[in-house]
């Protein structure tokens, strides 16, 4: 690996830590920047997500203020992602790359959907399901076990999305609801990559130091940014880089 190859992945790292903890989307920085360096996509996309685990659980450590009060939920939620993760990571091991390439963009313009219309989504439904362990909180976060286990770059972004349809909770209680959900899938996809994918561990040991220093800091400033900043930062950097992958 070159000087310049390392100094990426470290700036890379840093930021995509950074946006993951903020609201999540942060490896649609890694995953671009892994395959840009050579890496094809399935290898690409387990050593990311191998990478960005640790900068989940630091964040989910900053968020701790915003989890008050959420431990039954949380609780009765980790069962049900890592089972998602778990269906997923099946199949990104077990369907041919092809498939995966084609489609990892529809995944995303997904996504940004979800966050774009959420107001609408939310009115379609016809309620909000404050409860922690409702069927339509269930059901949300085993989808986005799902996507997380096949597609680990913006699951946070999917999840956040899902949360934010169906809980009654602020954004920045339900972004610290997230980083402990993107840790949960980062430990499960941890396990079960580290023995089944073919993860390039040179590049997942450079970017996981910078993905926790960038965890603290996005944590951070998540609580101080307006929501609707949020929301729409992320809505067009998913459109961005989906319409890069559709054309690459």
């Amino acid at each position: 690996m070159e000087l310049w190859e390392i100094f990426a992945l470290l700036g890379g790292g840093l930021a995509a830590g950074t946006v993951n903890a903020v609201a999540g989307g942060g490896s649609l920085i890694t995953f671009p920047l892994l395959v840009g360096l050579g890496l094809p996509g399935v290898a690409a996309n387990v050593s990311n997500a191998l990478s960005v685990a640790p900068g989940y659980a630091a964040s989910a450590v900053a968020s701790r203020p915003d989890l008050t009060g959420q431990g039954r939920r949380i609780w009765s939620i980790v069962p049900t992602i890592v089972v998602g993760t778990l269906c997923g990571s099946s199949l990104l091991l077990f369907t041919p790359r092809s498939v995966f390439d084609v489609v990892v963009p529809f995944l995303l313009l997904l996504a940004a959907a979800m966050m774009a219309f959420q107001d609408r989504l939310k009115a379609l439904a016809g309620r909000r399901a404050g409860g922690g362990s409702t069927p339509y909180v269930q059901v949300a976060v085993f989808l986005s076990g799902l996507y997380g286990g096949y597609f680990n770059a913006a699951m946070g972004l999917l999840l956040i999305a899902a949360l934010a349809l169906v809980l009654e909770e602020p954004l920045r209680r339900i972004s610290a609801l997230k980083n402990v959900f993107s840790a949960v899938v980062g430990v499960t996809t941890v396990l079960t990559y580290s023995v089944f994918g073919p993860v390039n561990w040179a590049v997942v040991a450079v970017l996981a130091p910078a993905t926790i220093v960038g965890g603290v800091i996005g944590a951070r400033i998540a609580r101080r940014l307006p929501s609707e900043v949020l929301r729409w930062t992320i809505v067009v950097f998913a459109l961005v880089v989906a319409v890069i992958l559709f054309v690459v």
